[in-house]
Protein backbone atom coordinates (compact mmCIF):
# COMPACT_ATOMS: atom_id res chain seq x y z
CA UNK A 1 0.00 0.00 0.00
CA UNK A 2 2.86 2.23 1.16
CA UNK A 3 4.27 2.25 -2.79
CA UNK A 4 0.82 2.38 -4.30
CA UNK A 5 1.20 4.85 -7.27
CA UNK A 6 -2.22 5.94 -7.01
CA UNK A 7 -1.81 6.43 -3.31
CA UNK A 8 1.67 8.39 -4.48
CA UNK A 9 -0.02 10.69 -6.56
CA UNK A 10 -2.63 11.17 -4.45
CA UNK A 11 -0.50 12.49 -1.66
CA UNK A 12 1.64 14.38 -4.52
CA UNK A 13 -1.55 15.98 -5.76
CA UNK A 14 -2.66 17.13 -2.27
CA UNK A 15 0.94 18.48 -1.39
CA UNK A 16 1.01 20.53 -4.79
CA UNK A 17 -2.76 21.72 -4.13
CA UNK A 18 -2.02 22.65 -0.23
CA UNK A 19 0.95 24.72 -1.11
CA UNK A 20 -0.44 26.91 -3.73
CA UNK A 21 -3.24 27.21 -1.91
CA UNK A 22 -0.69 28.09 0.95
CA UNK A 23 1.19 30.25 -1.30
CA UNK A 24 -1.49 32.64 -2.57
CA UNK A 25 -2.80 33.02 0.61
CA UNK A 26 0.72 34.57 1.39
CA UNK A 27 0.99 36.50 -1.85
CA UNK A 28 -2.20 38.29 -1.21
CA UNK A 29 -2.07 38.81 1.98
CA UNK A 30 1.94 40.55 1.27
CA UNK A 31 0.70 42.46 -1.80
CA UNK A 32 -2.62 44.25 0.31
CA UNK A 33 -0.68 44.23 3.57
CA UNK A 34 1.34 47.39 1.71
CA UNK A 35 -1.86 49.03 0.76
CA UNK A 36 -3.33 51.03 3.71
CA UNK A 37 -6.64 52.32 4.39
CA UNK A 38 -7.86 55.52 4.53
CA UNK A 39 -9.36 55.91 7.77
CA UNK A 40 -5.57 54.98 9.21
CA UNK A 41 -7.23 52.15 12.19
CA UNK A 42 -4.95 49.26 12.63
CA UNK A 43 -6.19 46.04 12.69
CA UNK A 44 -6.64 45.64 16.41
CA UNK A 45 -8.86 48.61 16.25
CA UNK A 46 -10.52 47.42 13.58
CA UNK A 47 -11.69 44.26 15.55
CA UNK A 48 -12.25 46.67 18.81
CA UNK A 49 -14.86 48.70 17.06
CA UNK A 50 -16.99 45.45 15.30
CA UNK A 51 -16.74 43.50 18.47
CA UNK A 52 -18.13 46.76 20.74
CA UNK A 53 -20.68 47.32 17.89
CA UNK A 54 -21.97 44.42 18.24
CA UNK A 55 -22.11 43.82 22.03
CA UNK A 56 -19.05 42.03 22.69
CA UNK A 57 -17.29 44.32 24.97
CA UNK A 58 -16.33 41.17 27.15
CA UNK A 59 -14.14 39.35 24.18
CA UNK A 60 -10.31 40.66 24.83
CA UNK A 61 -7.64 41.22 22.08
CA UNK A 62 -4.35 39.97 22.19
CA UNK A 63 -1.12 39.86 20.10
CA UNK A 64 0.67 36.81 19.11
CA UNK A 65 3.47 35.68 17.66
CA UNK A 66 3.67 34.63 13.82
CA UNK A 67 2.08 35.20 10.93
CA UNK A 68 -1.22 34.31 10.00
CA UNK A 69 -1.52 32.80 13.09
CA UNK A 70 -4.76 34.58 13.94
CA UNK A 71 -7.27 33.10 15.46
CA UNK A 72 -10.69 33.72 17.75
CA UNK A 73 -10.95 31.19 21.03
CA UNK A 74 -14.39 31.36 22.21
CA UNK A 75 -13.21 29.44 25.52
CA UNK A 76 -11.28 31.93 26.78
CA UNK A 77 -13.10 34.51 24.82
CA UNK A 78 -9.84 36.00 23.08
CA UNK A 79 -9.14 37.25 19.62
CA UNK A 80 -5.86 36.54 19.12
CA UNK A 81 -4.32 38.93 15.90
CA UNK A 82 -0.70 37.94 14.78
CA UNK A 83 2.01 40.58 14.38
CA UNK A 84 1.44 41.79 11.33
CA UNK A 85 -2.16 42.21 11.76
CA UNK A 86 -2.54 43.53 15.37
CA UNK A 87 -0.68 46.98 14.53
CA UNK A 88 -0.78 47.55 10.99
CA UNK A 89 -3.25 49.96 9.29
CA UNK A 90 -3.50 48.23 5.79
CA UNK A 91 -6.10 46.22 3.80
CA UNK A 92 -4.48 43.18 4.56
CA UNK A 93 -4.68 43.60 8.34
CA UNK A 94 -8.34 45.01 8.96
CA UNK A 95 -9.42 42.13 6.79
CA UNK A 96 -8.12 39.53 8.72
CA UNK A 97 -8.79 41.16 12.05
CA UNK A 98 -12.39 41.73 11.16
CA UNK A 99 -13.13 37.93 9.96
CA UNK A 100 -11.85 36.64 13.62
CA UNK A 101 -14.17 39.31 15.02
CA UNK A 102 -16.73 37.70 12.36
CA UNK A 103 -16.51 34.12 14.54
CA UNK A 104 -16.97 35.72 17.77
CA UNK A 105 -20.00 37.47 16.32
CA UNK A 106 -21.26 33.44 15.01
CA UNK A 107 -20.55 32.22 18.32
CA UNK A 108 -22.97 34.80 19.67
CA UNK A 109 -25.60 34.49 17.52
CA UNK A 110 -25.59 30.77 17.51
CA UNK A 111 -24.23 30.07 13.95
CA UNK A 112 -25.02 26.09 13.88
CA UNK A 113 -22.52 24.96 11.56
CA UNK A 114 -19.93 26.76 14.54
CA UNK A 115 -22.11 25.23 17.29
CA UNK A 116 -21.34 21.56 15.16
CA UNK A 117 -17.79 22.15 14.26
CA UNK A 118 -17.21 23.13 17.98
CA UNK A 119 -18.99 20.20 19.13
CA UNK A 120 -16.89 17.76 16.54
CA UNK A 121 -13.33 19.02 17.28
CA UNK A 122 -12.65 16.87 20.19
CA UNK A 123 -13.73 13.61 18.24
CA UNK A 124 -11.92 15.20 14.57
CA UNK A 125 -8.68 15.91 16.53
CA UNK A 126 -8.69 11.81 17.80
CA UNK A 127 -9.66 10.90 14.55
CA UNK A 128 -7.18 12.38 12.34
CA UNK A 129 -4.00 11.64 14.72
CA UNK A 130 -5.34 7.76 14.52
CA UNK A 131 -7.95 7.21 12.42
CA UNK A 132 -5.09 6.24 9.35
CA UNK A 133 -2.84 4.67 12.00
CA UNK A 134 -5.59 2.31 12.83
CA UNK A 135 -6.35 1.74 8.54
CA UNK A 136 -2.69 0.67 8.11
CA UNK A 137 -2.55 -1.32 11.24
CA UNK A 138 -5.53 -3.04 10.36
CA UNK A 139 -3.88 -4.52 6.95
CA UNK A 140 -2.24 -6.77 8.75
CA UNK A 141 -4.22 -7.52 11.98
CA UNK A 142 -8.03 -7.41 10.46
CA UNK A 143 -10.25 -5.85 8.21
CA UNK A 144 -12.39 -4.85 10.93
CA UNK A 145 -9.93 -2.13 12.46
CA UNK A 146 -9.30 -0.23 9.25
CA UNK A 147 -12.70 0.43 9.19
CA UNK A 148 -13.20 1.72 12.42
CA UNK A 149 -10.09 3.79 11.35
CA UNK A 150 -11.79 5.02 8.32
CA UNK A 151 -14.66 5.68 10.62
CA UNK A 152 -12.60 8.43 12.89
CA UNK A 153 -10.74 9.56 10.18
CA UNK A 154 -14.45 10.21 8.75
CA UNK A 155 -15.37 12.31 11.54
CA UNK A 156 -12.15 14.61 10.88
CA UNK A 157 -13.49 14.75 7.24
CA UNK A 158 -16.52 15.87 8.39
CA UNK A 159 -15.07 18.74 11.05
CA UNK A 160 -12.88 19.83 7.80
CA UNK A 161 -16.03 20.05 5.67
CA UNK A 162 -17.81 21.66 8.23
CA UNK A 163 -15.64 24.11 8.46
CA UNK A 164 -16.03 25.63 5.27
CA UNK A 165 -19.20 27.55 5.90
CA UNK A 166 -18.03 28.65 9.01
CA UNK A 167 -14.81 30.40 7.35
CA UNK A 168 -17.30 31.78 4.30
CA UNK A 169 -20.03 32.87 6.63
CA UNK A 170 -17.27 34.74 8.80
CA UNK A 171 -15.30 36.61 5.50
CA UNK A 172 -18.82 37.41 4.47
CA UNK A 173 -19.87 39.03 8.10
CA UNK A 174 -16.15 40.70 7.93
CA UNK A 175 -16.98 42.36 4.54
CA UNK A 176 -20.33 43.70 5.95
CA UNK A 177 -19.16 44.94 8.83
CA UNK A 178 -16.22 46.93 7.36
CA UNK A 179 -18.09 48.32 5.01
CA UNK A 180 -21.17 49.22 7.31
CA UNK A 181 -19.07 50.79 10.11
CA UNK A 182 -17.11 52.50 7.11
CA UNK A 183 -13.84 51.12 8.15
CA UNK A 184 -13.04 50.29 4.81
CA UNK A 185 -14.22 52.29 1.46
CA UNK A 186 -16.10 50.94 -1.63
CA UNK A 187 -12.61 51.10 -3.05
CA UNK A 188 -10.82 49.31 -0.93
CA UNK A 189 -13.84 46.29 -0.28
CA UNK A 190 -12.43 44.93 -3.32
CA UNK A 191 -8.78 44.27 -1.72
CA UNK A 192 -10.53 42.98 1.34
CA UNK A 193 -12.50 40.50 -0.19
CA UNK A 194 -9.41 39.66 -2.10
CA UNK A 195 -7.49 38.65 0.76
CA UNK A 196 -10.40 36.96 2.87
CA UNK A 197 -11.02 34.71 -0.37
CA UNK A 198 -7.25 33.55 -0.81
CA UNK A 199 -7.51 32.64 3.08
CA UNK A 200 -10.67 30.59 2.33
CA UNK A 201 -9.26 28.80 -0.58
CA UNK A 202 -6.80 27.02 1.98
CA UNK A 203 -9.60 25.59 3.61
CA UNK A 204 -11.38 24.18 0.82
CA UNK A 205 -7.84 22.41 -0.52
CA UNK A 206 -7.82 20.76 3.49
CA UNK A 207 -10.89 19.17 3.11
CA UNK A 208 -10.70 18.20 -0.08
CA UNK A 209 -7.42 16.65 0.48
CA UNK A 210 -8.96 15.28 3.38
CA UNK A 211 -12.22 13.84 1.14
CA UNK A 212 -9.93 12.68 -1.30
CA UNK A 213 -7.57 10.90 1.02
CA UNK A 214 -10.79 8.70 2.96
CA UNK A 215 -12.01 7.74 -0.11
CA UNK A 216 -9.06 6.39 -1.39
CA UNK A 217 -8.95 4.16 1.78
CA UNK A 218 -12.15 3.12 1.16
CA UNK A 219 -11.69 2.29 -2.49
CA UNK A 220 -8.57 0.32 -0.91
CA UNK A 221 -10.74 -1.49 1.97
CA UNK A 222 -13.62 -2.43 -0.88
CA UNK A 223 -11.26 -3.95 -3.09
CA UNK A 224 -9.39 -6.00 -0.34
CA UNK A 225 -12.95 -7.78 0.81
CA UNK A 226 -12.83 -11.06 0.15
Amino acid sequence: MIFDPVYMLLMVFIMLMLGLASKNVQATFTKFSKVPIRNRMTGAQAARYILDSNGLQNVAIERVSGSLTDHYDPRSKVLRLSEPVYDSMSISAVGVAAHEAGHAIQEKTGYAPLMLRQGVIPLASFGSQFGLFLVIIGFFVGAFLSWIGVALYGIAVLASVITLPVEFNASSRALAQLTQYGIVSSEEHTGTKKVLNAAALTYVAAALGAILTLLYYVMLLMGNRD
